[in-house]
């Protein structure tokens, strides 16, 4: 955990990302420096110092926590709107931003008479750092439906989550008329920030589904590509997202029909659980075979690097990729599927075991796109009938609309659909 929480803070994107990294750089080379009796705690203890002072800003055209690089912890928690009326929700949504805001600046909770229930739970100590924390508000179908008078502004592409047919759904574990995905360089962070956000709403917002995630930063050097719990390097193959080309094509929605919606985004979340104990009785070929890349290096089975771009033109008949690789059909890297392509932003998953003493773990899947039925159903089409289907099982999740970002101080989530 000190390892990971060290390398956090070179993990979220701005200029208080990079003070934070360079603190844990001058801690480091102060530690080296100073007498013998300075230890490796003292270090670490000034590296989670520094990541807990990251912030990434609130307010802008677009929300933070989707263009922003994968924090070490995420919280997906999808919730059912139960405000009695129009009003009544929009003050919810009111209410979230607030918080929202507070808790992603960093703020010292209000003094409270010890009698009473105090402002915040305390668990983060008596100043809540920022911590890179990202509050990233998005709705779903269902909000749209007759309670709120909201049906004629649903954009056309907002839909709910279909069974697709690997799928064994849950329904307790599936869709929701709003979802909030709370990311930060601690799980702890996460956590103070879900209660909260979820004490001041009550009257507005029930859980649905709720998924604590995490995103351990690579072993193999700062920057290295992160694993997923198939061991498999997880992400190389993103769309690069600081480019605003690449995010105004695959990324930000503008949907006709919809004007309020321009500057979000939809999201799709798949809750997919990994079969790790079958997975781990496969040969590494054969691993490899369903997935098409190196296990160790993340190379392509056809390169040398991972960041090698497959040959498929130069292997049609699929003798060193094989045709059904994971790789392949995601991505065919053709030009009429780059408009397919997508963001992927997922946390790995770990909750003990079932039933039948096997290991409940695998991805949240999650992943960003200005067209869910241009980009990720198409790429879910090609997977249909993988091989690598024997070993996950998608069972909840659901679409949402990522709501444009929240401008100013005097602005709120969702606050053009709703006014």
């Amino acid at each position: 955990m000190s390892r990971r929480r060290l390398l956090a803070g070179g993990l979220v994107g701005g200029a208080a990302a990079v003070t934070g990294s360079l603190a844990v750089s001058a801690a480091r080379s102060s530690a080296s420096a100073s007498s013998a009796g300075a230890s490796a705690d003292h270090v670490v203890e000034t590296g989670i110092v520094a990541a807990a002072h990251d912030t990434v800003p609130f307010h802008g055209a677009h929300q933070a926590g989707v263009l922003t690089p994968p924090q070490a912890a995420g919280v997906f928690v999808a919730l059912d709107a139960i405000a009695p009326d129009r009003a009544s929700l929009a003050q919810g949504f009111r209410t979230l931003t607030a918080r929202a805001r507070i808790a992603a600046a960093g703020f010292t909770p209000t003094p409270t008479p010890r009698s009473q229930p105090q402002d915040d739970s305390g668990i983060l100590g008596p100043v809540v750092p920022p911590d890179g924390l990202t509050v990233t508000v998005g709705v779903g179908a269902s909000l749209f439906d007759s309670r709120y008078g909201l049906g004629h502004l649903r954009p056309a592409g907002l839909t709910m989550m279909p069974v697709f047919p690997n799928d064994r759904i849950d329904p307790a574990q599936v869709h929701g008329d709003v979802l909030v995905q709370l990311c930060a360089n601690s799980v702890d962070t996460c956590l103070r920030a879900l209660r909260d956000l979820l004490r001041r709403t009550r009257g507005a917002f029930a859980v649905r589904w709720l998924m604590e995630g995490f995103h351990t930063p690579s072993k193999e050097g700062v920057g290295a590509t992160g694993r997923n719990l198939l061991g498999f390097k997880d992400g190389t193959a993103n769309p690069v997202r600081e480019d605003p080309q690449v995010a105004d094509t695959l990324i930000w929605s503008q949907p006709a029909d919809a004007p309020w919606a321009e500057g979000g985004t939809y999201q799709v979340v798949r809750l997919i659980r990994m079969l790790v104990e079958f997975w781990d009785r496969v040969s590494l070929s054969e691993q490899e075979g369903m997935i098409g890349r190196r296990r160790d290096t993340g190379a392509p089975l056809d390169g040398n690097g991972e960041f090698d771009t497959p040959g498929y033109s130069r292997d049609p008949a699929g003798d060193v990729i094989p045709l059904s690789a994971h790789i392949r059909l995601a991505n065919p890297r053709q030009a009429t599927t780059d408009a397919s392509r997508i963001l992927r932003r997922g946390y790995s998953y770990s909750r003990g075991f079932d039933t039948a003493g096997n290991l409940d773990m695998g991805l949240i899947f999650s992943c960003f796109n200005a067209d869910v039925h241009r980009q990720f159903e198409v790429v879910q089409g090609r997977l249909d009938g993988e091989p690598l289907e024997d070993y996950v099982k998608p069972f909840g999740g659901g679409y949402f609309f990522v709501l444009p970002g929240v401008r100013g101080p005097n602005d709120w989530y969702a606050s053009a659909l709703l006014s």
